[in-house]
């Protein structure tokens, strides 16, 4: 069946502090979004990769693919208001049967095998998300005042979010809503159940400068 990643690539950066976007962010002499694509590169180079950036962006990306010679095959879609819009408009896209991944494109780290978890649990159940357990003590907030949570009861949700083409299509159909803030919410409301897989806790999402710290020295650990 085919295999589809798009990858959601539409920050502006703020959170760094400067103005490249930090998808752009060099980190070991190549961008965030290149190290994300060949992450998935790594684990199935006949997977199709579909790159959503913003349409003033786009230019920069086709000079740098030029320059640092980025012979991963990919396309480039014009990205939206929001996420959800951005994801809409990369679906739209992508034609056929089969499994789509949804994530992060400054999530460069995650392992190999956790796509294969994700696709391997979304071919059986329809729709997988990688998560992770909570470590610190969590408290819920009402107003002024607080109480403590059961952390066991909580997960961290990560990407890629893998789906049944038809399912993610039919989610898709529905307006937006602020509290869609993942694609498995939006799957969920859809009224498909969401199937659970452990993520790897080096499967960061860059966004801000220590983020991008811990990013330099997971790089050096892998490239021993």
């Amino acid at each position: 069946m085919k295999r589809t990643v798009i990858l959601v690539a539409g920050g502006k950066g703020l959170r760094m502090g400067g103005e490249l976007p930090k998808q752009f962010i060099p980190l070991h002499g190549r961008p965030l979004l290149m190290h994300t694509m060949n992450a998935f590169f790594r684990w199935d180079a006949t997977a199709e990769q579909v790159i959503v950036l913003p349409q003033e962006q786009q230019a920069y990306w086709q000079m740098l693919c030029r320059e640092l010679n980025c012979a991963i095959p990919h396309r480039v879609v014009h990205g939206g208001e929001t996420r959800f819009h951005s994801v809409r408009n990369g679906l739209q896209t992508v034609d056929g049967d089969g499994w789509i991944a949804v994530h992060d494109g400054v999530r460069p780290f995650v392992s190999e095998a956790v796509i294969d978890a994700c696709f391997a649990a979304a071919g059986q159940f329809g729709a997988a998300v990688p998560v992770l357990p909570m470590i610190d003590s969590v408290r819920e907030v009402d107003g002024t005042q607080s109480r403590p949570f059961d952390r066991e009861r909580l997960r961290i949700v990560q990407t890629p979010q893998v789906f049944r083409a038809d399912w993610l299509r039919d989610a898709y159909e529905q307006p937006y809503q602020p509290h869609f803030t993942d694609d498995a919410s939006l799957v969920e409301a859809a009224g498909y159940p969401i199937h659970l897989v452990d993520g790897n806790r080096e499967n960061i999402k860059i966004t801000t400068p220590i983020d991008l710290q811990w990013a330099e020295i997971l790089t050096e650990y892998y490239n021993g």
